[in-house]
């Protein structure tokens, strides 16, 4: 289920806002600037599909989205439990990269989930907005909003990401620990962050 939970920047003891309703979630993001609407998900399309049939699926979608914002480039990116050893020490990886408080000076970080979930968390106005989102949903973040990511101990899911620049995600962090106060991917999806919702 696709939710947005917000609290004050000061800590996730009160909940300023719980909902899973799309038109309140793309409303309450809006004044941030930040992009949130849900795309019709395509039959056919395996979690763990190879990215050229990803873009193949959603190429008519893909082709609107470029043609109104400016992208130059899109690809599609995955990560799925595996019985590969290496997989944990990968999966770790790639969460850890994301999880610290950044912003993006040069691009907007817009990404479609087309299987699984992640949490975008954004900082912005005195207040941290946790944005689950699952598949169907699109979000997109403008350049300079500070932000972090969260995948889980257990990433799965199938993403397209859409870059202005050909360099591609290049993050300047923050340093702030605030990523560290608010509750994680798992804590989320588990349902224990729910204490004081409004």
């Amino acid at each position: 289920m696709t939710l947005l939970t917000t609290w004050p920047e000061s800590g996730p003891e009160t909940v300023l806002r719980r909902t899973a309703e799309p038109a309140e979630i793309a409303a309450a993001l809006a004044p941030i600037g930040v992009r949130y609407e849900q795309w019709p998900l395509r039959p056919g399309v395996a979690a763990d599909a190879e990215p050229a049939a990803v873009l193949a699926a959603y190429r008519a979608e893909i082709a609107t989205l470029t043609a109104e914002e400016g992208f130059v480039t899109v690809d599609a990116v995955s990560l799925h439990p595996s019985d590969d050893p290496a997989w944990p020490d990968k999966a770790t990886a790639a969460r850890e990269k994301f999880l610290a408080e950044h912003t993006h000076e040069d691009d907007d970080e817009v990404r479609f989930f087309v299987a699984g979930s992640g949490v975008f968390y954004l900082h912005a106005g005195g207040e941290v907005h946790a944005v689950l989102c699952e598949e169907g949903d699109l979000l997109g973040v403008p350049r300079g909003t500070t932000h972090w990511f969260d995948m889980g101990t257990r990433p799965s899911f199938t993403a397209l990401r859409f870059f202005h620049e050909e360099d591609g995600w290049i993050g300047t962090f923050t340093g702030d620990d605030i990523a560290l106060r608010f509750p994680d991917f798992d804590t989320l999806t588990a349902g224990r962050a729910e204490r004081g919702a409004a």
